[in-house]
C-alpha cells in the first residue's frame, strides 16, 4: 500500500548564495587594525613611565604652591641633590652599606626558612613547631624587637641581622609551607613511587611545584626586608662606625638639608623598583613563566 502525497515532507529548492553576501558573526568578524597610539599606549612599560610623569608633575606643582624648601623642595631641587650625591660618592657608600646587611640578613632568613617548612612537610612535630611559631612571632613588628637586639647584640651589624631574619623568616616559611601544601597528592605520590625521601623529595618534588608560592615568598620578604633595615637605621644610626641610607636620611634630617632627605628616600624607592623588577620579574620569567607553571 503506498503512502500519500500527503504526508511527505516539503522539498524545498535548492540554491547557491555567494560567500561575499554572508554576514559573519560579531565574534568571527575580522578585527579593524589598531592605531599606533592604541598599540603603544599598550606597552605597560609607556602607562607606567607616564604615571610616573603625573606624580612627578603633581610633587612640582605642590612644592611651588607651599614654597618652602624646608618642609617640601621641588623635584629639580631632589633631582640635584641625587645627582651631586651620586657623584660625590656618597649615597653610592651609604647603598653599598645598607645591601651588604640587607643581603646577609636576607639569605639568612631564607634559609632558617627553608629549614622550618622543610621540617613541617616532613614530620609532625615540625608542623606543630611552625604553626605556633609563626601564629606568636608574624604579628609581632620587627621594628618592636629593636630593645632587645641593642640589649643581646649592642650597637652594630648583629642587631641589623637580628631583626632582618625576624622580618624575613616568617612572610616566606608561610608562603613556602603554602606552596608545599598545595603540591598535589599525585605528584607527592610519584616521588615516592620513585624512592624520595625526606630533603631530596623536598627538594626534587615539592620545590619546583610551589615555586610560584615561593617567589611571592621571596617578594614579601625582600619588601619587609629593605624597609626594616631603613627603619632600623633610622632608629640608632650607624653601626660599626658606617651608616646606611638610613642614617644617611637621619643626619641630613637633623642639618635640616630636606632636598637630601628626600634624595635618600628616592634611592630607597630607586633600589626597591630596581630588585623588583630586574631579579624577581626576572626569576619569573626564566622559572615559573618559562615552565608553564604560572600564567
Amino acid at each position: 500500500m503506498s503512502t500519500p502525497a500527503t504526508l511527505w515532507p516539503p522539498v524545498r529548492d535548492e540554491y547557491e548564495r555567494p560567500l561575499e553576501s554572508l554576514a559573519l558573526p560579531d565574534s568571527l568578524a575580522p578585527e579593524a587594525p589598531l592605531s599606533p597610539a592604541t598599540r603603544l599606549f599598550a606597552q605597560g612599560w609607556l602607562r607606567k613611565t607616564l604615571i610616573a610623569l603625573v606624580l612627578i608633575g603633581a610633587w612640582e606643582v605642590a612644592a611651588r604652591i607651599i614654597d618652602n624648601d624646608l618642609l617640601l623642595p621641588t623635584f629639580g631641587a631632589t633631582f640635584s641633590a641625587f645627582v651631586q650625591g651620586v657623584w660625590s660618592g656618597e649615597l653610592l657608600v651609604k647603598t653599598a652599606v645598607s645591601l651588604s646587611v640587607l643581603l646577609r640578613g636576607y639569605l639568612l632568613g631564607a634559609a632558617l626558612a627553608f629549614v622550618l617548612t622543610s621540617l613541617a612537610v616532613s614530620t609532625r612535630v615540625g608542623r606543630d613547631l611552625l604553626s605556633m611559631l609563626t601564629a606568636m612571632f608574624n604579628p609581632l613588628p620587627s621594628i618592636a624587637l629593636l630593645p632587645l637586639a641593642l640589649l643581646w647584640f649592642g650597637l652594630g651589624t648583629g642587631s641589623l641581622l637580628f631583626v632582618l631574619v625576624h622580618s624575613v623568616l616568617w612572610p616566606l616559611a608561610l608562603n613556602t609551607y603554602s606552596g608545599f601544601q598545595a603540591v598535589p597528592a599525585t605528584l607527592r605520590m610519584t616521588g615516592r613511587n620513585y624512592g624520595l625521601t625526606g630533603m631530596r623529595h623536598v627538594l626534587l618534588i615539592l620545590v619546583p611545584a610551589a615555586l610560584p608560592s615561593i617567589l611571592a615568598g621571596l617578594r614579601v620578604g625582600w619588601a619587609f626586608a629593605w624597609r626594616t633595615l631603613i627603619a632600623a637605621e633610622l632608629v640608632f644610626g650607624a653601626s660599626s662606625g658606617s651608616g646606611g641610607l638610613g642614617w644617611y636620611i637621619f643626619q641630613n634630617r637633623n642639618e635640616l638639608y630636606t632636598d637630601r632627605v628626600f634624595a635618600g628616600l628616592a634611592a630607597v624607592i630607586v633600589i626597591g623598583l630596581l630588585v623588583e623588577h630586574l631579579v624577581f620579574d626576572t626569576l619569573e620569567r626564566v622559572t615559573v613563566r618559562r615552565w608553564g607553571v604560572q600564567q
